[in-house]
This record gives C-alpha cells, sequence and structure tokens, in this order.
C-alpha cells in the first residue's frame, strides 16, 4: 500500500471514530450538539489523530486502542480552532490588525 492510500485508509477510519461520538438525540443542549457535529464533521485533514495512529502502529499491531486518544485529540483541535476565533476569547487587536492589513 502506498502512502496515500494509507493516508486515505486512517483519514476513513478516524471520520468513522469521530461519528461515534457525535450525540444526534433530542436533547436540551441539541443546537450545541449540531454545531459541534458541523465543526466536527467537516472535511479536515485529521493530521494529528492520524500521525498518533501511524506512530502507534510501528510499536504494536492492534492500533484500535488508539482511537479514543485520537478522536479526543482532534476534538481537542477542533475546539482550539473555533475558540481562537470568537472575540471574547481571543481579543487581541494588535493581532487582528496585523491579520487583516494584507
Amino acid at each position: 500500500m502506498d502512502f496515500k492510500e494509507e493516508l486515505n485508509e486512517n483519514l476513513n477510519i478516524i471520520n468513522q471514530e469521530l461519528e461515534k461520538y457525535v450525540r444526534r438525540e433530542a436533547c436540551p443542549e441539541e443546537k450545541l450538539n449540531s454545531s459541534m457535529e458541523y465543526s466536527l464533521i467537516s472535511s479536515a485533514k485529521r493530521l494529528r489523530p492520524i500521525l498518533m495512529m501511524s506512530s502507534y502502529k510501528l510499536f504494536k499491531e492492534d492500533y484500535e486502542e488508539i482511537f479514543p486518544f485520537g478522536v479526543a485529540m482532534e476534538m481537542i483541535h477542533n475546539f482550539s480552532l473555533i475558540h481562537d476565533d470568537l472575540p471574547a476569547i481571543d481579543n487581541d487587536d494588535l493581532r487582528h490588525r496585523e491579520t487583516y492589513k494584507s
């Protein structure tokens, strides 16, 4: 199997694992869950969990053990991307001014 095939296979595995953690049932926080799903299940490279899986495969064959950690890593990364854009959390005027000058 070449690099691109393995990368796509790992990407599919991580995407399937992420789907398992998305809550879709009716509940009080349904809007929040829907927003999280929209952001989390978007098309992404998933490099962090793929690197985690690939590193784990170097030492052990049963790489399914690493899935929850890869999913957690991707969720934390997704969280950081969203919260970095929130003005109440990231209110650095100087950095934003420099960003929007270009």
